[in-house]
């Protein structure tokens, strides 16, 4: 058992949160990783209340432990969502993509635990000082919608940690108990992890998604969307080449969403066209060279933490 803030907060064995991954974060995933003794996050950004409340079912029909509902603030029915949620008796939702101050009060009345997805000291502030319980504090590495400043993980984590007083978890580029341990060490009390869960077996996304993940090398992913102003970190394909060439020889944001069209993240996820669909994966998509159970990550992941620390008390430290 590793106990932090986290873990007392959300009442889980380890701080280990998985990312609420739209077209990822299904019933049975979510479940498998708060079976696990992890906090499984169901992604709410790609459903309808009708299959939020189908797939939450299933969900508590498949775990006691805790787990959370994800929400992007940017959808127009966000509010209409969570309470669909907190009626279901949802004990913790994360907010993203948007401003923390179109839910906190909402949040605050329900009596849930509150965490929202920042990406710079600004942003957890006011999400501090909204009342959120704690942050996920998210690098540029991160796959998927990325903050548009891009500060990376290992600049992020301990500027946010000094900024705010409530339980930072660091996420973007973490696989491994390397990158745990690492951000245990600058201040964060628990990791958020989404890439390394969408390559297992119980992730519902298509076997070539999973199979483009694990040929994925340290070079093979790519950001789009600078244009309009929404980086987005993908894996390189047939799709990501068109959009960035589009970018590079001044297509308009209009024209860029044209090329984009709908449903590319679908295309990808569930029916498998990994190359021109949106393969939305991290940068550590290249350290992740087999599908795993759920349970063998965390098996694997709390094995190295001991190696890891003995590695690190063998450095000769003179002063």
């Amino acid at each position: 058992m590793i106990e932090t803030r986290v873990t007392r907060i959300l009442g889980i064995k380890y701080p280990v949160i998985k990312g609420g991954m739209v077209w990822v974060s299904n019933a049975e995933l979510t479940a498998a990783v708060s079976n696990a003794g992890g906090l499984g996050v169901m992604g709410a950004g790609a459903m309808d209340i009708k299959i939020l409340n189908e797939e939450l079912d299933k969900l508590q029909s498949m775990t006691d432990k805790p787990f959370g509902i994800s929400f992007p603030l940017i959808r127009p029915d966000y509010e209409a969502m969570i309470g669909a949620a907190l009626d279901k008796g949802v004990k913790v939702v994360v907010t993203s993509a948007g401003n923390p101050a179109k839910t906190h009060k909402m949040l605050q009345s329900a009596g849930v635990i509150a965490i929202h997805v920042i990406a710079n000291v600004k942003m957890a502030q006011k999400a501090r000082d909204l009342g959120y319980h704690m942050v996920v504090a998210e690098g540029f590495e991160a796959g998927g919608h990325d903050g548009r400043d891009e500060i990376t993980t290992f600049a992020l984590i301990p500027q946010v940690v000094d900024a705010v007083d409530i339980p930072v978890i660091a996420a973007g580029g973490i696989a491994d108990a390397r990158g745990m341990i690492a951000a245990f060490a600058l201040g964060a009390e628990g990791i958020q992890m989404g890439t390394r869960f969408a390559a297992t077996e119980e992730s519902p996304v298509h076997e070539n998604f999973k199979q483009a993940i694990i040929n994925a090398g340290d070079t093979d992913t790519t950001v789009t969307g600078r244009k309009l102003n929404d980086p987005v970190r993908v894996i390189k394909n047939k799709l990501s080449q068109v959009i960035l060439n589009a970018e590079f020889y001044g297509a308009s944001p209009e024209d860029i969403l044209e090329i984009i069209g709908p449903d590319r993240t679908y295309m990808a996820s569930i029916d498998g066209d990994v190359e021109n669909g949106s393969v939305m994966s991290g940068q550590i998509s290249g350290m992740i060279k087999e599908t795993k159970s759920v349970q063998a990550v965390f098996d694997e992941l709390l094995s190295g933490i001991e190696p890891t620390i003995n590695r690190i008390k063998k450095l000769s430290i003179r002063t």
